[in-house]
């Protein structure tokens, strides 16, 4: 992708004087403890992931009985491999999950003021199959959950469903050639082939701030909205907060939605901003089904791979989305570790003048439409644009022009220093809270397999992460390994990533559905060689981006592990998504049967 001409470029002198500007500022929020400086929700702070939706949990009697497929996860990944596979004709696909019902990151995120962040056109997965067009350009939350119990409902997938539950083992039993799955529940029940799609973003995140177990008011997780006690729903209407003080942690994607629904009702909010988030424009309206062209057989393919293509470095022809996203793609090289570029001449002195002139713009915007200067001042990002994720909104910015709203920035002492009884203190000054809400996000990358909290005992006793502990992982596609037969995770890892991250998955579950339905048809056992893992990584690695220095700049957040960069490695394909997708099809057709062998036969 060639980068736009900007229509003044900064001197020499201006770009260094910006470049020492985003040190200063990265240095006034880092802190030394990195990720650490957050903790789980587990322990003592298990309460804040319970599952506020499910309402009572009826009993039931443990399973041991034996199934095709067990797809660990619910939501979207989980979804989409169920679908695929039922698709392919597997007869009994059990899907697992933690949740109360499908929907995944929808399920539990259910805040005032949710919606998705790419278009609804885009991001809605198997609007084709179901015939369902979004109304929204942006959908609500609760759209996108019900569009996942659609396709769940389509596809077969409740009659042999698990919810409200939680896999706490994956163990291979190799004379019977089958997966053993244990849960919660006492479940322990056998699965030929097991799928696990855990998501990435899946366990709430809290922030490690002194005192937190000892502040008195109401608190809970924007994961786990307690309507209970401010009233009202997604929609706004939260009553329950009306004579109340209320604060909220965390100014990422969450809080920019957040934010001016607790400012409508609110006695009065205190917004504790540690990094302000880039905010663009959102452009959120009606659409109908003309404006997208769903008037014609295979409309939201089109309309996915068109901006994909866009978002992933290509040349796609017409825009068929136009939206920040798009708009700003020539800056999503240094964010995608899969973004294809092209290697213009003086590419690094172009992308550096184009970041310029959009952060410029984003800064601008900021005090245009905030009224106090000060506060404006704060809520404007000093930072390159790839180093956090964008943010859109239309209403997140002119919520800080209410007189009951106050922007309190934590950058000078790197954050909220401590808590108390009666609130929260910030440079020596208490703000007293009757709730504090916490839009802190969650573990990005983390899930029940990678973060060990879900064991995968493979052949011969072998954990997966003990495996990988000397070497790193080692996969085959991102999808396989040797040492773990029948066994196909689902996520970013060593394959290839997008900012519409639903696309990616869908292409990673008709991939996961043709291997199984293969195995199947063989009565074989899928996995790989270990020299077709030494041949993938070594395609991951030939041409991996150089990120490192970018990222070890940035001011902190999870894109660089909170200030201690992101090292180079061959974390995923470096040819962009829509290369790899292209990679998956033309290998099931001629390569296939190389992953399959004989029961029996490591």
């Amino acid at each position: 992708m060639t980068l736009p001409q900007c229509d003044s470029p900064p001197t020499p002198q201006e770009a260094a004087a910006l470049r020492e500007r985003y040190r200063a500022e990265r240095e006034r929020r880092v802190r030394p403890e990195g990720p650490g400086q957050y903790r789980a929700t587990d322990a003592e702070f298990g309460w804040f992931a319970a599952d506020p939706y499910a309402g009572d949990v009826a009993d039931r009697a443990p399973l041991h009985d034996v199934v095709d497929v067990a797809v660990v996860g619910g939501g979207f990944g989980g979804i989409l491999a169920g679908a695929r596979l039922r698709e392919q004709g597997v007869a009994t696909v059990r899907v697992v999950e933690q949740g109360g019902d499908f929907g995944g990151t929808w399920y539990w995120n259910r805040y005032p003021g949710i919606h998705c962040d790419i278009e609804s056109h885009v991001y809605l997965p198997m609007l084709d199959e179901t015939g369902y067009v979004p109304e929204w350009k942006y959908a609500p939350g609760e759209e996108i959950r019900r569009h996942a119990m659609r396709i769940a409902e389509r596809s077969g997938l409740y009659e042999h469903a698990l919810f409200s539950t939680a896999v706490t083992a994956l163990t291979w039993d190799e004379p019977t050639a089958q997966w053993i799955v244990a849960t919660d529940r006492g479940d322990a029940f056998r699965a030929t082939h097991v799928v696990t799609a855990t998501g990435t973003l899946t366990e709430p995140k809290l922030p490690g701030i002194p005192g937190i177990e000892d502040f008195r008011g109401h608190t809970f997780h924007t994961s786990r909205w307690d309507y209970g006690y401010t009233g009202g729903g997604p929609d706004g209407g939260l009553v329950g907060l009306k004579d109340k003080r209320v604060g909220v942690v965390g100014t990422g994607a969450t809080g920019v939605q957040v934010v001016p629904m607790l400012a409508a009702d609110a006695g009065h909010l205190y917004v504790f901003q540690r990094t302000p988030s880039s905010v663009d424009v959102r452009g959120q309206r009606r659409t109908t089904p003309g404006d997208v062209g769903a008037d014609r057989p295979g409309w939201s393919a089109e309309r996915r791979e068109n901006f994909l293509r866009i978002v992933s470095g290509e040349h796609a022809g017409r825009d068929l989305v136009a939206d920040g996203w798009t708009a700003s793609a020539s800056l999503l090289e240094k964010l995608l570790p899969s973004f294809r570029r092209n290697g213009e001449p003086d590419f690094e002195a172009a992308y550096e003048a184009a970041d310029h002139a959009t952060m410029n713009r984003i800064r601008a915007r900021v005090a245009a439409e905030v009224t106090d200067a000060a506060t404006a001042a704060a809520l404007q990002p000093w930072y390159r644009y790839a180093c956090k994720r964008p943010t859109f909104s239309d209403t997140y910015l002119p919520a800080f022009n209410r007189d009951n709203v106050t922007l309190v920035d934590t950058a000078d002492s790197h954050g909220i220093e401590r808590m108390t009884e009666r609130g929260v203190v910030v440079d020596g000054t208490e703000y007293a809270l009757d709730c504090l809400v916490f839009a802190t996000g969650f573990s990005v990358g983390v899930s029940g397999v990678t973060s060990g909290r879900l064991p995968v005992t493979g052949r011969d006793g072998v954990q997966l992460l003990h495996a990988w502990a000397r070497g790193g992982p080692r996969t085959v596609h991102g999808f396989t390994s040797h040492g773990f037969p029948n066994l196909i995770r689902m996520g970013s890892l060593q394959n290839a990533s997008s900012v519409n991250f639903t696309h990616v998955l869908d292409e990673q579950a008709v991939h996961a559905a043709a291997l199984i339905a293969a195995a199947l048809a063989e009565d074989a056992v899928l996995e790989p060689t270990p020299e077709a893992e030494d041949a993938w990584l070594d395609v991951c690695a030939r041409d991996a981006p150089d990120h490192e220095a970018f990222h070890a700049e940035c001011t902190p957040g999870y894109y660089n592990r909170e200030g201690r960069g992101r090292p180079n490695g061959p974390t995923a394909y470096p040819h962009g998504a829509v290369a790899f997708h292209e990679l998956l099809r033309d290998w099931r057709a001629k390569h296939l049967g190389e992953l399959l062998r004989s029961p029996g036969k490591p």
